[in-house]
């Protein structure tokens, strides 16, 4: 059973390793910065999923999530590959809307990669449609 809640310090290298292996990684975003970033910006919507195997916590699943008053955003969505299509990146989304919705938040958006298929029929079953909008982008601070 998935057990979701906001991200502790501990959870840093698990969370950096399951994003490697979710193919979340790029060159030019440092998981450590952006999760520094993020612990100064809202760090209870900071989300990891764990699952309890063999008495320990296991750290299985991961969002971050962000209000800005305008729009909810949602990124590194992230469930273990090995884990995938078990209903966890489902049970993280209704709980990242849920929290959104007690903020008031109208509207989430997120960003996927064109090519990732996989992810953008995952949101669609979820009741997301792409908008007819453009997504830029401008880099203020170099990660490398």
């Amino acid at each position: 059973m998935l057990r979701i809640r906001s991200y502790a310090i501990s959870d840093e290298a698990a969370v950096v390793a399951l994003w490697q292996a979710c193919g979340l990684v790029r060159p030019w975003n440092d998981p450590h910065k952006d999760i520094a970033r993020k612990l100064t910006v809202q760090p209870e919507l900071f989300l990891v999923g764990t699952v309890l195997e063999e008495g320990a916590e296991q750290l299985v699943a991961t969002a971050m999530v962000g209000y800005d008053g305008h729009r909810g955003w949602v990124n590194y969505l992230a469930v273990t590959p090995g884990r995938q299509r078990l209903s966890m990146g489902r049970h993280l989304m209704a709980e990242a809307e849920a929290l959104l919705l007690a903020r008031g938040c109208p509207k989430i958006n997120l960003q996927i990669r064109t090519t990732n298929a996989g992810v953008i029929a995952f949101y669609k079953k979820l009741g997301y449609a792409q908008d007819e909008a453009v997504s830029l982008g401008k880099r203020l601070i170099p990660d490398l």
